[in-house]
């Protein structure tokens, strides 16, 4: 049994697995160690920092990759997206942002446009901007996001395609991160998953090998949406959307005291302190970005084998245990 959906079909790719552009933990190695398993690995675009971006270009080789942007950050440099675009990417994707400004110059490159979306009106905004693939992302999910739950999300965004926009696919993100997910995914109405932590936890994930350790032990109540840590780096994130992070020390002396951070010199000094710690590996008193599904997450293994774990777990929840639900009583 193979999972052959109309992701499959539209990337060419052999698994309905995409894996998310996960801003400085989503190098070239390890889009390009997705990719060969058979997946969709992205490049996470980040902030805009143009050298980074050219040197994990570079990383991935000739590994057929694509690229993620945020798009309110990608509007401040839009150079970057002529850079990715140069390469021949599989795919471009938008987040966090409307993707009217970018989506035409993507698709008249003859590149799959993906937008990733939180709620109906951001769906119905990526239709209108011509996405090929738009990523239902629950709040479950590491990183940014909003409010709204996959497992409601994405068979909402799957009825509203179905009358809209036939043609273009849906792929669900946000807690995602084993076979189980990924079933459940397809049972929703999904082509395929987008999947962040899980491969955040991997072997070629540009992580410090003690935050993925600290995350290793925690479980999914340890998790808290947040904007502390975008406060304390300056990054001024559009409301409403939150970062869901592990709940540390330094996210829980300063969650619910963000106004305190308003002043220059303290935030200087935890900025110091923030960014030390995410150098050295010191989970404590830096954010780690990972998800609710941190509780599903035991071990830190090769990309390739993740994914392979996954997709064969998929197969045979959906071949035999889902037949004997609907056995002969």
């Amino acid at each position: 049994m193979a999972l052959h959906t109309r992701l499959t079909e539209m990337l060419r790719i052999e698994h309905p697995i995409i894996s998310a552009p996960m801003a400085f933990a989503a190098g070239g190695r390890l889009a390009a160690a997705v990719t060969g398993a058979g997946g969709l690995g992205l490049i996470g675009g980040g902030y805009g920092d143009a050298e980074w971006l050219k040197r994990e270009l570079a990383e991935a080789g000739n590994a057929r990759v694509g690229c993620g942007f945020i798009t309110w950050s990608l509007a401040k440099r839009p150079e970057l997206l002529d850079l990715v675009l140069t390469r021949s990417p599989a795919a471009v994707m938008l987040s966090f942002g409307s993707p009217s400004a970018f989506g035409k110059q993507i698709k008249a490159a003859g590149t799959k446009l993906i937008c990733q979306v939180q709620t109906i009106e951001h769906a119905r905004a990526a239709v209108d901007a011509g996405a090929d693939i738009i990523v239902a992302q629950g709040a479950e999910a590491g990183g940014h996001g909003m409010v709204r739950s996959t497992f409601t999300l994405v068979p909402e965004v799957a009825d509203y395609l179905a009358k809209a926009a036939p043609a273009t696919l849906l792929v669900a993100a946000g807690g995602v991160a084993d076979g189980r997910g990924l079933a459940a995914a397809l049972m929703l109405g999904a082509d395929g998953a987008l999947v962040g932590s899980r491969f955040w936890a991997s072997s070629e994930a540009l992580v410090h090998d003690a935050l993925q350790s600290a995350a290793l032990g925690a479980d999914g109540d340890a998790t808290v949406r947040t904007t502390v840590v975008d406060i304390v780096r300056n990054i001024d994130w559009p409301k409403p959307f939150t970062a869901r992070v592990m709940n540390t020390k330094f996210v829980r002396d300063w969650h619910g005291r963000e106004v305190e951070l308003d002043q220059p010199e303290l935030r200087e000094r935890e900025m110091n302190r923030y960014v030390s710690a995410m150098q050295n590996g010191d989970p404590v008193n830096t954010g780690v970005w990972v998800g609710e599904a941190t509780g599903l997450i035991h071990d830190v293994r090769p990309a390739a084998d993740l994914l392979l774990s996954m997709v064969g777990e998929a197969e045979r929840l959906l071949g035999v245990t889902a037949r004997s639900f609907v056995g002969a009583r």
